[in-house]
Order: structure tokens, then sequence, then C-alpha cells
């Protein structure tokens, strides 16, 4: 059960990130890490409330880490891409 939770709070996060950053032009990019860690607090009081994690040390350190990761995985999927892109430039 600990993998799901933790795989959905990461895909959650993902994709309000990625909304944030596309469709919300009033936030700036740098408030995306402070979203994904709000993100992360909500998840882990839900994962308490609902039992889904009785310990709240693990619910609080793996939801964070989750939503946090999230936002890793964004960033570097960004730089892979820029990096094809500037290699397809160089090489054409």
């Amino acid at each position: 059960m600990e993998i799901t939770y933790v795989v959905i709070i990461a895909i959650v996060t993902y994709v309000l990130g990625a909304i944030t950053k596309t469709f919300i032009s009033a936030i700036p990019n740098k408030y995306i890490p402070l979203q994904n860690l709000i993100i992360g607090v909500i998840s882990a009081f839900i994962c308490i409330y609902t039992e889904v994690e009785p310990d709240i040390t693990q619910a609080f350190v793996l939801c964070i880490a989750s939503a946090s990761g999230a936002g890793g995985v964004h960033d570097l999927i960004n730089k892979n891409n820029y990096k094809i892109k500037k290699k397809r430039y160089w090489n054409d």
C-alpha cells in the first residue's frame, strides 16, 4: 500500500505543477516547489486521517518526498529534452 499512495501523490503533484506552470501565469514558476511542499503536507494529513499510514512521521516524510520528487522528475525531463534539442540543432 505504501508504494501505491506515494506514486499517486507524485502523479497528482506532477499534474498540478504542470497545470500551474502552463495555465496560471499569475503564479511565478519559482513558487512551484512551495506548492509541491504544501501538496505533500496536505496529502500527509489525508493519509493520517484515512489511516493509510498510521505512523505520523513516516506519513509526512513519504508524502513530502514524493511531492518534491515529482518536481525533480519534471526538471530532469525538461533538462533532457533541452539537451536533445540542442544536440539536434548543432548536428543539422
